[in-house]
């Protein structure tokens, strides 16, 4: 118990007798207070000193807002350390990017896996209803097609987009150093200014060391001799690491090590606060904390743990705005914790990397692992036994290899000739990239909800949509049509600060009553 610490404050003290009442002085978020427990009663004081001799609990204010680092704030202009995460094919569109930025929260365009016409079309729809953001997009590492990451970072270079999300990145890239190095300068006090600001999406500690370091030396000199950048940001390039933000990636959804938060959070920081030492930059990355954010239980535990911000990325799918169909965001309002699966990705099939994805309603899993198994045992689609290949094209690719080649053929005359040309020398190729239309097309089914194709369905999906549906059962977020975006985020924080102030209590060595410990959507916030 905390005792007064000045004897001459006398607070006009309220005696509560309901839980109801209690409650309402810790929804007052803004408000700090002193409880003194007296036989099963409270005494409520709202001045932050008791009377002399009376021993109490003092309950701070915590608001929201003060969650989380305050450069966070600054930096992307937003009032909450919390921002939505990109999803790829556009799952987050533009509508929910669109409707958080203009509530002042940051979330990230899904660019992964859209054509650079699409992702064009975003930009101007992003920025004419945001001119002053806040807004990011993504940037997908395409190692199988690094053409396409370099045309995107061309289209965020010629539009100014100032904030890029980096996902699934093992190594730093010439696109990735010429998007951050191409913002650098320095203001009027000699001060280096960063105008392209990169969030790395990662869950190793070696690839946080990437990102924690100053861009690669020989990209730099890449960079300069090829006349990307001036010999001044080749100059400035040592003295910033490659990422402003560093968002730990656990258990996710999508691209995932499947590892938990709780092991990842320390450890970053540590892994931060070394390079930080050896590098001295003017500002230190900030470390945040992605994957498994669903409940104000959860977000509360990130900043306990040090998170400078948290992010979203499972439980905006099932929201309305997101890119989702109908049919797929009912799905995703009905899973459960285990209802989840590793499966190949679409973008790395090849090197063998896995996404997480519901299995519940849909067959995906399963049937892109068969393929990927088949990959792996046969050199090409020939070998592969025939009434295997027959069972592949009438139940899973419900058309024939070579009629999907030819539609591969067009795709990619169009997005990367490259690849054409690899898989005219290498039957091996050729089949990983037929499979891959399989895998590219079963997301886009999902969100354009394709009939007939239901089971064929891919749904990022990470265990953290079933814990959102365990907290929202019997609330009016239960259902899917309730579920907008600005809302979960609202109520999320909000949870987690009334969470905060009822642990105030507890570790002074106050006791609540069990119905106050846990914090329900009630009403809308937005």
């Amino acid at each position: 118990m905390i005792h007064p610490s000045s004897p001459h404050e006398h607070p006009k003290l309220t005696t509560l007798d309901s839980t109801t009442a209690l409650k309402s002085y810790l929804e007052s978020l803004d408000t700090p207070f002193w409880i003194i427990q007296e036989s099963g009663t409270w005494k409520i004081g709202s001045d932050t000193h008791l009377p002399s001799g009376e021993p109490g609990v003092f309950v701070p204010a915590v608001l929201p807002e003060s969650l989380g680092d305050p450069g966070f704030k600054k930096t992307y202009g937003v009032r909450l350390a919390y921002y939505a995460g990109a999803m790829a094919n556009a799952i987050a569109s533009e509508r929910l990017v669109i409707a958080l930025g203009k509530e002042k929260i940051l979330a990230s365009f899904g660019a992964g896996g859209c054509s650079p016409q699409r992702v064009e079309s975003a930009i101007h729809e992003i920025q004419q209803a945001l001119p002053q953001g806040p807004y990011a997009f993504n940037l997908l590492n395409s190692p199988n097609e690094p053409y396409l990451e370099r045309k995107v970072v061309e289209l965020y270079l010629n539009y100014g987009v100032q904030v890029i999300e980096a996902s699934a990145y093992l190594d730093i890239t010439y696109p990735l150093v010429w998007y951050r190095l191409s913002g650098l300068s320095r203001d009027s006090n000699g001060k280096i200014r960063i105008k392209n600001r990169i969030i790395a999406k990662i869950s190793r500690k070696e690839v946080a060391t990437r990102f924690l370091s100053p861009a690669p030396a020989d990209l730099v000199a890449q960079l300069l001799s090829e006349g990307k950048i001036t010999d001044e940001q080749a100059q400035l390039a040592s003295k910033i690491p490659m990422a402003d933000d560093i968002t730990v990636e656990a258990d996710s959804g999508g691209h995932t090590d499947n590892r938990p938060l709780v092991g990842l959070i320390p450890t970053m920081i540590a892994v931060r606060d070394d390079l930080q030492s050896k590098y001295q930059y003017e500002t230190p990355v900030r470390i945040g904390a992605a994957g498994g954010i669903s409940t104000p239980q959860s977000v509360l535990a990130a900043f306990m743990m040090g998170a400078a911000y948290v992010v979203t990325g499972s439980v905006n799918q099932s929201c309305v705005e997101s890119g989702a169909s109908e049919h797929t965001r009912n799905l995703l309002v009905q899973a459960d914790m285990a209802d989840v699966a590793m499966a190949p990705a679409a973008d790395m099939f090849e090197m063998g990397v896995k996404v997480q994805v519901l299995k519940r309603g849909t067959m995906f899993a399963s049937r892109a692992s068969k393929l990927y198994e088949l990959y792996s045992r046969y050199s090409q689609w020939e070998d592969i036994p025939q009434t295997e290949r027959t069972r592949l094209e009438t139940t899973v690719f419900k058309r024939k290899f070579e009629e999907i080649w030819q539609d591969t053929e067009k795709f990619f005359a169009e997005r990367d000739p490259r690849q054409l040309e690899r898989a005219r020398q290498d039957p091996h190729h050729k089949m990983a990239l037929v499979f891959r239309w399989y895998l590219g097309l079963s997301s886009r089914w999902s969100n354009t909800g394709e009939k007939g194709r239901e089971m064929d369905y891919q749904i990022w999906c990470g265990p953290a949509m079933g814990t959102f549906n365990d907290w929202v059962r019997g609330s009016y977020l239960e259902k899917p049509e309730n579920r907008h975006v600005v809302d979960v985020a609202l109520h999320l924080m909000k949870g987690a600060a009334y969470l905060a102030r009822v642990r105030f209590i507890e570790i002074q060595g106050g006791q609540i009553p069990h119905s106050l410990k846990d914090y329900k959507p009630a009403t809308p916030l937005a």
